[in-house]
């Protein structure tokens, strides 16, 4: 997830900066036709109408912009009309509107908000989902309610009970916000006090908010009252807590089981932090088991996962072990116990769960304290990795390289993956974390024939300056983090592929296989075919036909990306004869086709100019772009003709879609040549929510889809727009690309520069550097002043005069 986290802040960085572009772009500025077209359409708009500035209103409409982006989420319009500039009849001319922010939903007003009660981010977005989501959310006073709405929902729909010490705060947010989501699975329910709290057992002065899941739905056999059962969140209260408590109650109340705990895999997603609780049952008492069992499980609830172990020759726990444990930090191991009661299972993990508490208020304050200047930081890489700076890493499965053993290690490996460093660095110790996961992954599937290591280069300055003295010679290493691949008298090679777990695991295996491999059968031709990822293969008549050492090296250039096969002799002329085909010939066989007629090359004098042309086969002719392949595609230098596409709500909508990728396909099959310099590709803002943000920062405002843009010109920074009345077809479409080449189309916006500041200013070390720099010049420059003096006096008689006076 952290590394999908790094792949948008650069579509960001690209597309001139997100954190401030796009509040602005979100927050519309409506004229008056503007507001009574959109209030006609019947869209939800939360409107504020200006009338003028004081400094309470100018704090309201920082926090409204914030608001505008989270709000868009829900289907919900924010902005505002200048009524010094634009007149609304009723609103404009009506003084209760100036601390008076509006609702409109269905093309009326449907509520209003004080400006007291939508003072930022949190109360304005907390207070608009309450407003809408009326049905799915019940604001109840007293038990006797409460009770009416459980008998109501027995057994049809369970419910969540939220309880917040006041409206409009983070808390109210997250339970809107989960509301929105889980609106139509629960029924939700918030209270802010009152005799609710004492049915649940909770003191009303408490600080704290709860949030409680009511078992409703629960078959009657397990109704002791006229109550439905409930589970408290022990978690505080957020959106992402409140996700997973509600996860972990869908999880099953008892799984039954006949294998030894020891050889039951720990709870994988979203449970992986759940410890699992295990009872043994012998056959005589099975039933009589799974009573004990399912009553336990219920006063675990949300604090453990219940399994019920059968006695079978499977199981070789000793009998006098009852009941065993796995906590989630311990990964797979697992304590054997005999207990006497149930009341020692519930003692072990709510003690557990007290000391967690005690511990984490006992550190609140110095965390706050600790936090503070991290707290502003706006690099969620430098956030994360701060965050879990108390987690240590096991380095077990990773081999730590040095300049003393660096080469020897080289020389006794296959193939070494070494990822090279810095401590300091938030990336590499982000990325250091998907390294070691790679790595454990590797040894899970027993792959012995890479050795997976790494350099601290902050320790290993040397060896990371790549100092001569070894068989592995490589450049510098001058970025971090930098993954290097090395065989034994090989040049080493770089990946450049996405900092990411699979992306990185998937390159090694690759990597892997020989390049190109030798096939000799028609078997091994068939197998080498239906691989799933591009393929590339050589046929040669001879191995000492010319051209066979460019297509070599090419293969090995490809390593890792690209599976690249050579055919030659008997099989090479049968292949050849099939396909119509001169040799030599390099076969090329993009992922992407359906059909299994590959593009046909010849063999060029260079390696360099047969991986060109290989590279522009790969290419898909209308990629869609993604977060893990935005990089790859900027790196090819062209300009960039995007067609931004929604997410589809019916086979209509998904049809014209595809109709409208089609004809963009067509646009490069009729430009021909001219299209070169354009890549052509689309981004669906279903499958990629982050192109909202940046087709919104390219623009300044969020276009009506479909939307086609031209950015990334080499020729500059300027973005150009497609008409949007103008239908996306073909010809029109180029005809537009010749106005912009020709200048006489108006930009749309421009990029922002490629600069990232630092975040704060204690990070600013460039200019901490000058800052020194002038000092130590300013003083220098005093002591020669000083200096100077000194001699003027020396020089004076009455000055030496005077000297020899007083001595």
């Amino acid at each position: 997830m952290m590394w999908i986290c790094v792949a948008i802040l650069l579509l960001c960085v690209r597309a001139g900066g997100c954190s401030e572009k796009v509040n602005m772009s979100n927050l519309i500025q409506y004229t008056a036709a503007d507001f009574y077209e959109k209030l006609h359409s019947g869209k939800l708009m939360f409107i504020y109408f200006e009338q003028q500035v004081s400094p309470t209103i100018s704090l309201f409409l920082v926090e409204l912009e914030k608001s505008a982006e989270t709000l868009q989420d829900y289907s919900v319009l924010v902005g505002k009309v200048n009524c010094n500039k634009e007149l609304v009849h009723t609103y404009c001319t009506d003084e209760r509107a100036l601390h008076t922010a509006f609702l409109f939903r269905g093309g009326k007003e449907f509520l209003n908000f004080d400006l007291d009660t939508v003072f930022d981010v949190n109360s304005i977005v907390s207070e608009v989902l309450f407003a809408i989501l009326r049905d799915e959310v019940k604001y109840v006073h007293t038990d006797a309610d409460l009770l009416a709405m459980e008998k109501a929902a027995r057994r049809k729909k369970d419910m969540v009970l939220g309880y917040v010490r006041s409206l409009g705060t983070q808390e109210h947010r997250s339970m809107m916000e989960t509301a929105y989501v889980y609106g139509s699975k629960y029924q939700f329910i918030l209270i802010t006090g009152g005799p609710v709290l004492k049915h649940l057992g909770v003191n009303e002065s408490s600080h704290s908010s709860s949030v409680w899941f009511l078992h409703c739905r629960v078959h009657s056999g397990f109704m002791t009252s006229e109550r439905c059962p409930f589970t408290r969140m022990r978690k505080p209260l957020s959106t992402l807590s409140l996700h997973s408590f509600l996860q972990l109650m869908e999880a099953p109340l008892v799984s039954e089981v006949y294998n030894d705990p020891s050889s039951i895999q720990p709870p994988q997603f979203p449970y992986q932090q759940t410890p699992q609780v295990f009872l043994f049952s012998s056959p005589a008492t099975k039933h009589l088991d799974l009573g004990t069992a399912t009553t336990l499980a219920w006063r675990l609830r949300g604090l453990a996962l219940l399994l019920l172990v059968h006695r079978s020759p499977a199981v070789k726990t000793p009998d006098e072990y009852n009941a065993a444990y796995r906590l989630p930090e311990k990964s797979s191991e697992v304590k054997y116990l005999t207990l006497h009661s149930l009341d020692e299972v519930l003692e072990l993990f709510t003690h557990q769960e007290k000391e967690e508490e005690d511990e984490g208020e006992d550190e609140g304050l110095e965390d706050e304290e600790d936090d503070s200047d991290f707290g502003k930081l706006d690099d969620e890489i430098a956030a994360s990795v701060f965050e879990n700076r108390g987690n240590l890493l096991d380095m077990d499965s990773v081999t730590q390289l040095t300049s003393e053993n660096f080469h020897v290690a080289v020389a006794e490996s296959s193939l070494t993956v070494a990822l090279f460093y810095l401590k300091w660095d938030a990336v590499s110790m982000a990325f250091l974390r998907s390294f070691i996961e790679v790595a454990e992954r590797l040894a899970d599937h027993e792959v012995d024939d890479v050795q997976m290591s790494v350099v601290d280069c902050g320790e290993w300055t040397d060896l990371c300056a790549s100092q001569p003295g070894g068989t592995v010679q490589f450049q510098p290493i001058t970025a971090f983090p930098t993954v290097l691949l090395v065989r034994r008298q090989e040049a080493a090679k770089h990946y450049r592929g996405m900092l990411s777990s699979e992306e990185l695991y998937h390159f090694i295996m690759m990597s892997r296989t020989a390049s190109p491999v030798l096939l000799s059968t028609q078997e091994e031709v068939t197998s080498f075919l239906q691989e799933v990822p591009d393929r590339v293969l050589g046929v040669f008549e001879t191995h000492k036909q010319t051209g066979l050492q460019v297509f070599t090296e090419a293969a090995e250039s490809l390593r890792g990306e690209v599976l690249t096969g050579l055919l030659t002799d008997v099989l090479a002329e049968k292949w050849a004869s099939d396909l119509t085909v001169d040799l030599p010939a390099v076969l090329v066989f993009p992922s992407w086709r359906t059909h299994t007629l590959p593009s046909t090359l010849p063999v060029p004098s260079t390696a360099e100019e047969l991986l060109t042309h290989i590279n522009a086969v790969l290419l898909h002719p209308m990629p869609e772009l993604t977060v893990e392949n935005l990089p790859s595609f900027i790196s090819l230098g062209k300009a960039l003709l995007i067609l931004f596409v929604g997410e589809e709500e019916d086979d209509i909508g998904r049809r014209q879609n595809q109709a409208l990728v089609e004809e963009m396909r067509v646009v490069v099959e009729r430009g021909g040549r001219r299209m070169e310099q354009y890549l052509a590709c689309w981004i669906h803002l279903g499958h990629t929510p982050a192109g909202m943000s940046v087709l919104g920062s390219y623009l300044g405002s969020m276009p009506p889809l479909p939307a086609l843009v031209l950015t990334h010109l080499p020729s500059g920074s300027e973005i150009y727009q497609y008409p949007t009345n103008s239908p996306v077809v073909a010809s029109s479409v180029l005809q537009w690309l010749q106005k912009v080449e020709d200048g006489a189309e108006t930009p749309a916006g421009m990029l922002g520069e490629d600069s990232w500041p630092p975040a704060v200013e204690f990070y600013d070390f460039l200019k901490l550097m000058d800052m020194q720099d002038s000092i130590k010049k300013h003083i220098s420059e005093e002591e020669e002043e000083d200096e100077e003096e000194e001699e003027t006096k020396d020089h004076n008689p009455e000055n030496n005069f005077n000297a020899h006076s007083e001595l």
